[in-house]
């Protein structure tokens, strides 16, 4: 893979930082945070700003370019990748390692006194807006706005905002009207003695409203913002989209109903000049409730008098929590794509010896099993697929520069999964298609015995994700082994695989408690540069755990795997699990092959089911 150069493009970028038609004073130093104007972690093309400049496409990033110098802000994720898609113009800054100088202080070293540091003011998050500005004003520079974004003026062939057709969602997948759900968040705004609620994040307007886009690939969200009143709902998008009468009626946007249920659809671009309208014609103790994570143009649009910011809204909360018909549908959707999977490992173990399948192939078969399943939309991020050294590369994609051949002398990592109309799945196997070595199967065992640690867990109600994160390197510890990326993350139903605001992460301390019908990833792994990757991933719902206690009646939780799909047996050294654990692993196999079996039986799979049994046989300890 050859870095993307930049030299030009940088020149130009300086260029503009100078240009009184795009500033009022020159910057010196500009800001390209890597989402877009509603903090989305995924983006549409158009926002892939970072990636224009840098070259460097991962979905973690920050770029600051000054007259001088050009560095990007990356976590351990993308370390690699990084590296070998940046060109020498730039500074690779390792987050998480303690030499690493945060922006400021990197900013605070290298700037002239007094300097300007300019950011698009709908690109950054007013929390870090509010941060940034107090580090670089206490060292004597200014943060701004520039209206007119930068990389926008340089990029000549930028393409266009997509304003794809919307998909609704009936009750049976939701489990909720959208009538209801705003009735719940209005009775939480009067709780907080709130007149307005701004909706700002895409998966937050898709949820509430029970409509899917696919305005971002991977991500059912379509471009939207929303504004709900005490007995107003305002939604503000674009395109002909909302002609169509599915989408009329689901709105009821031609019905005669209650004030406070009519919908006034407005022009995607007037939420800034709507929201100051709201924000002058407040009277005192009038609040407006804003993510602390909304954009700074949009916060500032609201005097500061009136702002009531949360890191977490109420609709964040309720999305996290599942409800009935959810959880059935991720059940639904998680038990296809097992079946999709051991189509997949069981074609793979026949092909691969062959010598004939490449990272690509096996991604694209991957997908084509998917396909193949009830009420499929898309996959829910880019395949992972990688094989040897590349599965060392955290968040690997295969391109056809890296593009290696499977074969059965390395290891193969897949983590890959879909959207489907009733759940969304995120799934990781790592599997040897020879003979793996002492050494890999020693690995692997401490990552599964991290795996089982998370999965079995019991922990009391209130507990934050956080403090599970631990539970899963301990294995990996004890041998002075670790993993550089959190253990798991939130996940949507038919919405973005990664969401808040829950998860299990040593790198944030700021995730709500965990709930009964939350649902999380549980995915930790090993990682050699150069050799091999290990994952373990299944995707588990939070559930009420019985214990033979129950200290100040607060009760307990613990994890139901959702994920069903077996864990290779060769790869796992059985004399280093303990009895409890191999027990976790042949119960695991056992429901994998009674829930999946059934509807591999059902579809009509008979080889995908022998190589369903072939995998679930129970393994014994030797004593």
């Amino acid at each position: 893979m050859s870095p993307k150069i930049t030299t030009e493009l940088l020149k130009q970028l300086r260029q503009v930082m100078k240009s009184p038609k795009y500033v009022q004073e020159p910057i010196q130093a500009y800001i390209v945070p890597s989402g877009d104007a509603h903090q989305s972690e995924y983006i549409a093309p158009c926002d892939c700003r970072r990636a224009f400049i840098s070259g460097f496409d991962g979905s973690a990033g920050t770029a600051i370019v000054t007259e001088q110098h050009a560095a990007m802000w990356t976590d351990g994720r993308y370390f690699l990748q990084a590296a070998h898609q940046m060109d020498n113009n730039w500074i690779l800054m390792k987050m998480g390692l303690k030499d690493t100088p945060t922006q400021e202080d990197w900013l605070v070293s290298v700037l002239p006194e007094g300097s300007k540091v300019g950011v698009d003011p709908f690109i950054i998050p007013a929390d870090q807006w509010k941060r940034m500005s107090k580090a670089l004003r206490s060292a004597g520079h200014d943060l701004v706005p520039v209206k007119e974004n930068l990389i926008d003026a340089i990029w000549t062939d930028c393409p266009q905002r997509p304003c794809k057709p919307l998909i609704t969602l009936d009750m049976s997948y939701t489990g909720v009207s959208w009538r209801d759900k705003i009735v719940a968040l209005r009775s939480k705004m009067a709780e907080r003695k709130v007149l307005w609620f701004v909706v700002t994040a895409l998966d937050e307007v898709a949820w509430l409203f029970n409509l899917r886009g696919s305005d971002v690939e991977y991500n059912p969200v379509f471009f939207a913002y929303a504004v709900i009143g005490m007995n107003t709902i305002r939604l503000f998008i674009d395109g002909d989209r909302m002609m169509d009468p599915a989408v009329r009626e689901h709105l009821q946007l031609d019905s005669t109903l209650e004030p406070e249920f009519k919908i006034q659809v407005m022009p995607y671009g007037s939420i800034l000049s709507e929201l100051q309208a709201v924000g002058a014609g407040l009277s005192p103790k009038e609040k407006v409730w804003l993510s602390d994570k909304a954009s700074y143009a949009l916060t500032e649009a609201i005097p500061k008098a009136y702002r009531y910011l949360t890191p977490y809204t109420p609709i964040c909360i309720a999305k996290a929590v599942k409800n009935a018909s959810e959880t059935e549908g991720m059940r639904r959707a998680h038990i296809k794509d097992a079946v999709a999977l051991c189509e997949l490992f069981n074609w793979l173990e026949k092909e691969v010896p062959k010598g004939t399948v490449t990272e690509i192939i096996a991604a694209d078969k991957a997908e084509e099993f998917r396909s193949q399943q009830k009420d499929f939309v898309e996959l829910s991020f880019a395949t992972i697929s990688s094989t040897g050294p590349n599965g060392a590369i955290i968040h690997y994609k295969p391109v056809p520069e890296t593009n290696r051949t499977l074969s059965v002398n390395e290891i193969y990592l897949l983590d890959s999964g879909a959207q489907y109309k009733d759940g969304t799945t995120d799934v990781t196997r790592t599997m040897h298609f020879g003979t793996p070595s002492a050494y890999e199967k020693e690995c692997f065992t401490y990552v599964l015995k991290g795996h089982i640690a998370v999965s079995a867990a019991i922990f009391p109600n209130g507990t934050k994700g956080h403090l599970l994160d631990s539970f899963a390197r301990s294995a990996l510890w004890d041998c002075g082994l670790d993993y550089l990326h959190g253990t798991g993350h939130g996940v949507g139903s038919f919405l973005n695989v990664h969401e808040g605001p829950c998860g299990i992460s040593y790198k944030t301390f700021a995730d709500e408690p965990l709930e009964a019908g939350m649902i999380v990833s549980d995915e930790p792994g090993y990682y050699e540069d150069g050799s091999f990757g290990i994952r373990i991933e299944n995707v588990v719902l939070v559930i009420p755990a019985e214990t033979k206690y129950n200290f100040k009646n607060r009760g307990s939780l613990t994890f139901e795997p959702l994920t069903l799909v077996p864990i290779q047996s060769k790869m796992i050294e059985v004399n280093l699990l303990t009895q409890k654990e191999c027990d976790w692993v042949n119960d695991y196999h056992q429901k994998c092959r009674e829930v999946v079996g059934a509807e591999l039986e059902r579809q009509g799979r008979h080889e995908a089911l022998r190589w369903l049994i072939q995998e679930t046989e129970p393994l014994t300890r030797v004593q």
